[in-house]
């Protein structure tokens, strides 16, 4: 069982991947994670990262989105509890319950999780609330 929430972000660099991590992440707002992710992953881009800073993850995003990746299957990293694998978000054809189809962006994300850590069910609740929050981010400020 993990005490705390320390989101690691997956970095591609030239020489390989590197996943610093945001401590406490559960104690932070949206702003200040987002602040933080981006001031780490400026400094992991330079070399400027401390053992620290990229230890005692307990959760990662991989997102491969940005290099035109629509969905793909994320490899847990041990101790860590669960990985969350974010591909490209594009424009699909999606019918309505009138019937209509239109065109909407859409984003395919998949969640691996350890079932000694992590209950199925509650892997499937988290996805679900992490859909409603995609959907609807003024639900971020409550």
């Amino acid at each position: 069982m993990h005490r705390a929430i320390n989101v690691g972000v997956a970095v591609a660099l030239e020489e390989g991947l590197i996943v610093p991590v945001v401590h406490d992440a559960d104690n932070k707002g949206v702003a200040q994670i987002g602040a933080e992710v981006g001031d780490l992953a400026t400094r992991a881009r330079a070399g400027q990262l401390t053992p620290s800073e990229v230890g005692g993850g307990t959760f990662t995003i991989s997102n491969l989105g940005p290099f035109g990746v629509e969905q793909f299957e994320a490899i847990i990293n041990p101790p860590q509890a669960a990985i969350l694998a974010v591909g490209m978000s594009q424009q699909e054809a999606v019918p309505l319950e009138s019937g209509e189809i239109v065109s909407r962006p859409v984003m395919r994300i998949t969640l691996s999780a350890d079932h000694r850590v992590i209950d199925g069910a509650v892997a499937a609740n988290f996805m679900t609330d992490l859909k409603s929050l995609i959907e609807s981010p003024v639900l971020l400020t409550y």
